[in-house]
């Protein structure tokens, strides 16, 4: 039988983000609400549990708790940020607003050798995100670590099977974090690491073939690999009664439309109907600037789409779609916690009850690089595999402003530019995304003499390993010079070219 570790959420947006380093350690993880019982983690027997953070405050009357009896299951818990400041002042700590939020890279200091450290530098970098934090603790507690302006950044508790950190292991940021996470689960949970992503394949087929029955499924395609794994499982599982849709929605990526025909007609024999969907989308997006509007819009015609689509195949009661849990934890919180919303995602949160479809998404609480890992696991070929990856809402959010035809000609020429020179550079497998955004500006230039008041594009280079959170990159100045180059001189319409160097946080990846 499969080991459990239980993730509980507190509303942070990284919440699976601690399930996904768990199962990269190869220990198989939920996530559940805050709100569930120990009575009811007890029958799932878990061999370890995780409090997460959140955007709360333990003295808010709103902050979300926890059922105390957790610590009494005789099983070991951490706590994160948040979640260490709830355990320590449940069991006998206080936690102060500290002198100025916390948020960045802070130097740890271990004070006292303990399993949760075994083997790690004595001084290391760790990621902060907070404004409160454990100001005092009761001698049922010892102090592991601490930083300049936090000294219980690390405690344990002396007689429960308790551990506090206050920086963030899960974060990429944090040097040592997947270290500091795998001695919590291997040294001090014992847990046996024996869950592989071949165990998830076959899981997920078995769910999808318990899920379907005999019934037909319609699977939106949109030519990413997202999609693609999804066409593979569900096709994996019930075969024929799968019929796979795109949609040409107008705001494509060059060649999108040929690419996916060729690939999922040939590669995987699948019964593929294309939707042609331009005029539609480019008419309800007429004179719409606001980006949330943007995304809602083309939700809902993907929606009519898809629901044209349904009445045309026989007995199609079932959707499968590609949704990730980054798409997820943006829109929503999965699991019910109080996690706000970043942005609205055009498959995320299912499809209207009046239009009866049931919801399939078997890739709902995974990460994109597990997606790959899935893919490589189905024989992919690469070039599916390590596609970069393309927001639902496609150019509709990399056109800032109104969208149009003309403006999505001159985005699509920009964006083929960009990716073709970073392949030919040997740069598009170090990067995570790679694209052009259109910027509703314009600027004065001169051609030939002559003066010139055209667009702006702007370059967008970022490495990640979820989509959580990014870096920008910055790629050899000759590839840079090669696409500004080609894309003022080859792109009617364009006479300027900016590289962002924003990170996330604060910012998004994508600009809309």
């Amino acid at each position: 039988m499969t080991q459990l570790l239980a993730i509980i959420d507190f509303g942070t947006q990284y919440a699976q983000l601690i399930a996904r380093r768990a199962r990269e350690l190869n220990v198989y993880s939920e996530v559940f609400p805050y709100t569930v019982s120990a009575a009811e983690l007890a029958k799932k027997n878990p061999i370890g549990i995780i409090f997460s953070g959140g955007p709360a405050s333990v003295y808010w009357d709103s902050a979300p708790d926890v059922d105390p009896e957790m610590f009494d299951l005789g099983v070991p818990v951490l706590g994160i940020c948040y979640g260490m400041q709830l355990a320590c002042r449940i069991l006998g700590g206080s936690v102060d607003q500290v002198n100025g939020r916390e948020f960045g890279r802070a130097n740890l200091t271990i004070t006292k050798p303990d399993a949760l450290f075994e083997g790690l530098p004595r001084s290391q970098v760790v990621w902060m995100s907070h404004s409160d934090a454990v100001a005092s603790v009761s001698g049922d507690f010892e102090t592991l670590a601490g930083t300049e302006s936090c000294p219980h950044a690390a405690v344990r508790h002396t007689s429960k099977p308790f551990y506090g950190v206050q920086f963030h292991p899960e974060v990429t940021h944090t040097e040592c974090g997947t270290k500091i996470l795998r001695n919590f689960l291997v040294e001090v949970c014992e847990a046996k690491s024996d869950w592989k992503m071949a165990s998830v394949v076959e899981e997920s087929v078995a769910s999808i073939r318990s899920q379907v029955g005999d019934r037909r499924v319609l699977c939106g395609l949109s030519g990413g690999v997202d999609s693609a794994v999804v066409a593979a499982l569900v096709h994996r599982a019930i075969g024929d009664q799968l019929t796979c849709v795109f949609v040409d929605t107008g705001l494509l990526r060059h060649g999108e439309r040929e690419l996916v025909d060729t690939e999922f007609r040939d590669h995987f024999g699948l019964d593929l109907r294309v939707a042609d969907a331009e005029d539609r989308f480019l008419a309800c997006l007429a004179g719409v600037v606001d980006p949330e509007k943007k995304r809602k819009l083309i939700g809902h015609e993907f929606i009519e789409v898809f629901k044209e689509a349904a009445e045309k195949i026989e007995d199609v009661s079932i959707l499968a779609q590609g949704t990730l849990y980054p798409d997820v934890i943006e829109s929503i919180s999965p699991t019910g916690g109080p996690s706000q919303t970043i942005k609205s995602h055009h498959n995320v949160g299912g499809l209207p009850e009046e239009l009866g479809f049931e919801l399939l998404e078997p890739l709902r609480m995974l990460f994109k690089d597990e997606v790959r890992r899935m893919a490589v696991e189905l024989g992919f070929p690469d070039e599916m595999t390590w596609r970069h990856p393309f927001p639902g809402p496609g150019l509709g959010v990399r056109i800032l402003g109104d969208v149009t035809k003309e403006k999505c000609d001159v985005l699509r020429a920009a964006d083929r530019i960009v990716l073709e020179e970073v392949k030919k550079a040997g740069w598009y497998r170090k990067m995570w995304q790679a694209f052009a955004v259109l910027l509703p500006v314009q600027t004065v230039g001169v051609m030939g003499d002559c003066r010139t008041y055209e667009s702006v594009v702007a370059l967008r280079f970022v490495s990640s390993q979820d989509g959580m959170t990014a870096d920008w990159v910055y790629p050899e100045r000759d590839l840079l010079a090669t696409i500004s180059n080609r894309v003022i001189n080859e792109v009617k319409g364009v006479n300027r070219v900016a590289l962002d160097i924003s990170t996330k946080p604060p910012s998004t990846i994508e600009w809309e």
